[in-house]
Parts: C-alpha cells; structure tokens; sequence
C-alpha cells in the first residue's frame, strides 16, 4: 500500500459569506480536492489554487473563458501542460473556482446541505483538472462514478441521487 502525497491546496477567499455559512468551507474544500487527487495516479505532488468568490466574479470569469454570460457552480481551468512543472516533482494541475450564490441555491433546491454540495463540487472541479470530462455520455458515465466512489469515501451521498441529506 502506498502512502497518499501531500498536495498543495491554496484557498484564496474572495467572499466572506463562505466562512459566515461553512466556518470550514477551507477544510472542506482542501478535502474534497485532496481526495480527487489522491484517487487518480499522478506523477509526484500537485498543486492547485482555489477561489472562493461570488457570482458577479463567476459571471466574469464564465464570459470571459466560456463565453457563457452567466453565474455557475463550479469553474476548473486546468494548467497548460507548458506551465505544469513548477518545481521538481511538482505539478500545477489549474485553478478552480466556486460561486457561493449558486452554490448556497442549489443545495437548498436540491435538498442537500452545503457541506456536502462544496464537498461534490470541490471534487467535480478537481476531476476537471485531472482531465476528466462528461461532455459524452461515456465521459460522464465515468466521471459520476469516480465522484460517487470518492464521496463514499468522505461520507457524502450520492450527489446524482434526489435529496441525499438535509444535514
């Protein structure tokens, strides 16, 4: 068995309503993409940036690299591969972006806490970095698994699944 790498996750928080609502939202989201990058083989230690803003600042950030004029979740900009290697053995993987507006809606439309919506999401925005996609039937198929298999492991329910908790 081996041993799990210590990455490098920096949590850069832009809104402070995030801490107002999830005291630990740095933990969390720490956790999630630590468990993603654990679950998927990669050469050495990773390094990852993650923003937790607002939707004005998703909206931005949506239109200006998706060219969608809207606030999202979730946004994942994977590191070309010309700027990954940051040191020996170390690896920018990307930034990863979270809008709390949208995060804190969906889980109450959902039926889900907060927690563990920041939690799937962390993980879904940790994937993208790592390559994974669902733009295909196939692609998502795999993706969803993979996010189940490592949510299990932080004792998330099944984020596809209707109303996993209101804790």
């Amino acid at each position: 068995m081996s041993d799990k790498i210590e990455h490098l996750i920096d949590i850069e928080i832009e809104d402070e309503r995030w801490l107002e609502a999830l005291p630990d939202a740095q933990n969390l989201v720490e956790s999630g993409v630590t468990a993603a990058l654990n679950a998927v083989e990669i050469d050495g230690q990773a390094d990852v940036v993650v923003l937790l803003c607002d939707d004005a600042e998703m909206r931005a950030l949506n239109k200006e690299h998706r060219a969608k004029d809207k606030a999202t979740n979730v946004l994942s900009f994977p590191a070309p591969k010309s700027m990954q290697k940051i040191a020996p053995g170390m690896t920018h993987l990307g930034d990863i972006a979270l809008g709390f507006e949208t995060c804190v809606r969906e889980a109450a439309e959902q039926g889900k806490s907060l927690k563990n919506h920041v939690l799937h999401l962390s993980v879904h925005g940790a994937l993208h970095l790592l390559g994974y996609d669902h733009i295909r039937d196939d692609e998502a198929e795999e993706m969803e698994a993979l996010e189940r298999d490592i949510l299990k492991g932080l004792n998330v329910p099944d984020p596809y699944a209707a109303n996993d908790d209101h804790a």
